[in-house]
């Protein structure tokens, strides 16, 4: 993959199995924010605009609860809260790169899509100079078949029935990104701690359950591997490279 068009299309190929378990999410979504009394209009554009699903749900939710404005916005930023922790970790591979690429690859991260971009970013098998174009490739797949998903819930509405429980596959979606990617003791480790917590710190308000298990893995992730080195050397982000 040494051409641009062939490492976003690689990147697009790579989410494409990913999208089994999202668009169901998305297909709800539409739905709730009709029942919520969003107009199509305004589900399409939160699907747009905000293009983060668990924000959506909870935005959503809110607003028909007629919960003020502030405290719907501070919810949806402790929601969202995680995608700091993965633009931290992207930062040092997207330094290179103009403020252009920068802000659109932003807009474009989500869970799904970092778990294929890390995951390619540590793979040195493609120059770094293109591995944006994977990162664009993988989110693109995902930011259009979101809206896709979104319309065809808003179009379907209560046609769908809220007994087929469609959100359990975006569980089994996040099982099968995270079980590859265990590649060590610090991996797994805080993958196991992170679950953990989230379970048992699952009732507490605002989904901040969430943020103290996303910590809590990370801390003990990074203990384990101060005590347990990795055998293999990662592929390092620091080297110089021109801008993109």
């Amino acid at each position: 993959m040494d051409t641009a068009r062939a490492v976003w299309w690689a990147g697009f190929k790579a989410e494409a199995p990913i999208l089994l378990g999202t668009m169901p999410f998305g297909m709800i979504y539409g739905v709730l924010a009709l029942a919520a009394g969003l107009s199509p209009a305004l589900a399409m554009a939160m699907s747009s605009i905000v293009f983060a699903g668990s924000a959506q749900f909870i935005v959503a939710q809110l607003l028909a609860s007629a919960v003020p404005a502030l405290a719907i916005i501070a919810t949806a930023a402790i929601v969202n809260l995680r995608h700091a922790l993965y633009s931290a970790s992207l930062a040092p591979f997207l330094k290179h790169l103009r403020p252009g690429w920068k802000w659109l690859l932003a807009y474009l991260l989500t869970d799904e899509a970092y778990a294929v971009a890390i995951m390619h970013y540590n793979d040195a098998a493609t120059p770094l100079r293109l591995k944006h174009w994977y990162f664009f490739g993988a989110g693109f797949a995902l930011w259009s078949s979101w809206q896709l998903s979104t319309a065809v819930g808003v179009l379907l509405g209560s046609q769908i029935p809220a007994s087929w429980g469609l959100d359990f596959t975006l569980a089994l979606t996040f099982i099968a990104l995270v079980i590859p990617a265990l590649l060590d003791r610090a991996l797994t480790a805080a993958a196991l701690t992170g679950g953990t917590i989230a379970v048992l710190a699952y009732g507490l308000p605002y989904k901040l359950g969430l943020i103290l298990a996303a910590c809590c893995g990370i801390a003990v992730g990074m203990l384990v591997e101060l005590k347990h080195p990795p055998p293999i050397r990662r592929l390092e982000a620091t080297d110089e490279l021109p801008e993109s």
